[in-house]
């Protein structure tokens, strides 16, 4: 079977689909994976063929950069959109050559979806964040700045879905590309349990796999408590909150890690405490394997890898979708939100993650939630998915 896979070039996308894109080739199919250069060692690793789309990607203004460091919805869309036409005669002429079964795309990776529509080939969603439909969307509480950003980037989005339109691709909006829709067939990354809403899904059509990730064994927790702090590799301009952090921190009987990303200057973070380190990269699942305690902003990948190694989470969700995980988190009982008031204050901040790091109740939460994700398919049960869908 001849697969065609396309993701945006994001770690927390394109980290779960690095199993199943190996339990797919294990299988003898032949997968065709659409990245960037980033991540180009990880598929190959896995055994697919990598696709660069570097060469695809719009040039970006100073002020378009901004907006997307800022995760504007508008301007990723918009980006999408450039991105979608750059690539139509590559794709039209690797449809043609590669005659796929089925073609898998991340649920905002426009042009890998709107490839599938526009030829007739059966599509799978790979969807690495929660399935939102009109029951879960309640869960999405954005921002001011985000809702305005939506409602004035709407001229810029028709003008952008306008110039698609000759190219054969048929789309009445952003939006309706992103949605998922009842009968669009999904893979999420994600338990029936932690899945908001999930009994408002066709079980036909949407497959909970839960975290795709290598099974990693927690270790045995010795020596001083790991406290792991992380905010993700997108939104990196919080240095007040790790520097809180580490003043709250400074002198307890703990260790203190702090994974910057690779474009966040550690200069900024001034002479550290002797029991903390910075670092602009580390394995999480390792690390999450060692750690008592993850301090995340929320994301879905970070938040479903504490929990699949059992680590209770303290929660500083910075968008709308980070803010329905944190949610999520929380009424499982495995995590608790650090309210903006008390991350601004150290004293504050280091009662908060004692107090966390003591609790049994969040730690035997953790444990039921790994439990949890252990009983899914995973990606075994996600290759099974995509071969149905794809008639083999």
């Amino acid at each position: 079977m001849n697969i065609m896979w396309f993701c945006i070039p994001a770690f927390g996308h394109t980290n779960p689909t690095i199993e199943v894109v190996r339990e797919l080739t294990r299988r003898g199919h032949l997968v065709r994976y659409y990245s960037f250069s980033d991540f180009r060692e990880k598929i190959e690793e896995a055994g697919a063929t990598f696709i660069s789309c570097d060469a695809y990607l719009p040039a970006l203004s100073k002020e378009s950069e901004r907006r997307l460091r800022e995760v504007s919805t508008t301007e990723m869309s918009v980006k999408a959109f450039e991105t979608t036409a750059m690539m139509d005669g590559v794709l039209a002429e690797d449809v043609a050559k590669c005659r796929p079964s089925v073609i898998v795309s991340d649920s905002v990776c426009f042009w890998g979806k709107l490839t599938a529509e526009k030829y007739g080939i059966p599509m799978v969603c790979s969807t690495t964040t929660f399935a939102f439909n009109q029951h879960s969307a309640r869960y999405l509480k954005n921002s001011l700045r985000e809702l305005a950003d939506m409602i004035l980037g709407i001229p810029r989005l028709n003008r952008a879905i306008r110039q698609l339109e000759p190219l054969g691709y048929h789309i009445k909006s952003a939006l309706d590309i992103v949605q998922n829709k009842p009968e669009t067939n999904t893979i999420v990354y994600t338990s029936k349990r932690f899945q908001p809403c999930a009994e408002t899904f066709d079980s036909a059509h949407y497959c909970f796999v839960g975290p795709s990730v290598k099974r990693v064994a927690p270790a045995a927790k010795t020596g001083n408590p790991l406290v792991y702090i992380s905010l993700g590799t997108v939104i990196q301009n919080h240095p007040e909150f790790y520097r809180n952090c580490l003043d709250a921190l400074a002198g307890e009987k703990l260790e203190v890690l702090i994974s910057c990303g690779r474009t966040f200057d550690r200069a900024a973070l001034g002479k550290l405490p002797e029991n903390a380190r910075v670092e602009p990269y580390v394995n999480q699942m390792e690390v999450l394997a060692k750690a008592s305690l993850f301090i995340t902003h929320c994301g879905m990948n970070s938040a479903s890898e504490g929990m699949y190694m059992g680590v209770p989470e303290l929660l500083f969700p910075l968008t709308g979708e980070q803010q329905a995980v944190a949610q999520r988190v929380t009424e499982m009982g495995a995590g608790r939100q650090i309210q903006k008031s008390t991350a601004k204050d150290p004293e504050k901040l280091r009662e908060a993650i004692l107090d966390a790091l003591n609790s049994k109740e969040l730690q035997h939460a953790a444990l039921q939630m790994r439990e949890d994700f252990l009983a899914c398919p995973g990606p075994s049960g996600a290759a099974d998915f995509i071969e149905k869908i794809a008639g083999e």
